[in-house]
């Protein structure tokens, strides 16, 4: 069995939409499957929604992105762990070539991702930029992330001295283990990161953590791209 595990936290406005898509990429998988939200600290309708759409929900109060991915997967029953932001879109092309690659003997992946919705320019130029990045480095966008149950516990999940990058951290730790795959196949996310948060913020962003390194992921401080409580208007629907 594969489990698809979500972290949310206040996705009412998005969450619907990602389990829809999920629910029938699933169905063509020749694999039964799960699906869990994980509702951290949610103050909207996220549990509930979770639940109209046929999802087991867990509750934490972690506000620790990795905490709970973790809490995520120790509530899960696959021998398989699949883990999809809350805002991202998956089709059955890219779950069929990850349940190939973990057939195939794979510890681990991800996949390539693409922004919904009509893009500007440097938008484009900067995903095709990080699309390639990710391939060279062997590292998967955090927002699509899938790997053994085996594999997992033996790397010890995801790194929770870290706020952010923990997909980074877990990207490596699973390419020492065993395979690690980047699939051709893309999912396809929400571009509100870059629309909330302009790109002076994203280039002071960029210098604080070439100043200070592994130590600036260790709180929540600096890290308002991932825990502020901004989000765009424009996101985007398949």
């Amino acid at each position: 069995m594969i489990s698809f595990i979500l972290p949310a936290h206040n996705e009412a406005r998005l969450l619907g939409a990602t389990l829809q898509a999920l629910q029938r990429a699933a169905c063509t998988l020749p694999v039964p499957f799960e699906v869990i939200v994980v509702d951290d600290a949610s103050s909207d309708d996220t549990a509930h929604i979770a639940r109209a759409h046929g999802a087991q929900t867990v509750g934490v109060e972690h506000r620790h992105i990795a905490a709970t991915r973790n809490a995520g997967a120790d509530a899960a029953q696959g021998e398989w762990l699949c883990f999809v932001d809350a805002d991202t879109h998956v089709d059955a092309a890219v779950l069929g070539a990850a349940v190939a690659a973990l057939q195939d003997g794979a510890a681990g992946g991800g996949a390539a991702a693409r922004l919904l919705g009509p893009l500007r320019w440097y938008e484009r130029l900067g995903m095709a930029l990080f699309v390639y990045i990710f391939r060279f480095t062997r590292i998967a966008p955090g927002c699509f992330i899938f790997c053994t149950r085996s594999a997992f516990d033996a790397v010890g999940g995801f790194d929770t001295t870290l706020y952010a990058a923990e997909d980074i951290a877990l990207s490596r730790a699973l390419a020492r283990h065993g395979r690690f795959v980047i699939l051709r196949e893309a999912v396809h996310t929400s571009p509100r990161k870059l629309r909330t948060h302009g790109l002076g913020e994203h280039l002071r962003l960029l210098w604080t953590l070439l100043w200070h390194r592994r130590s600036m992921l260790t709180s929540r401080k600096h890290l308002d791209l991932w825990y502020g409580q901004r989000r765009s208007e424009d996101d985007h629907k398949l």
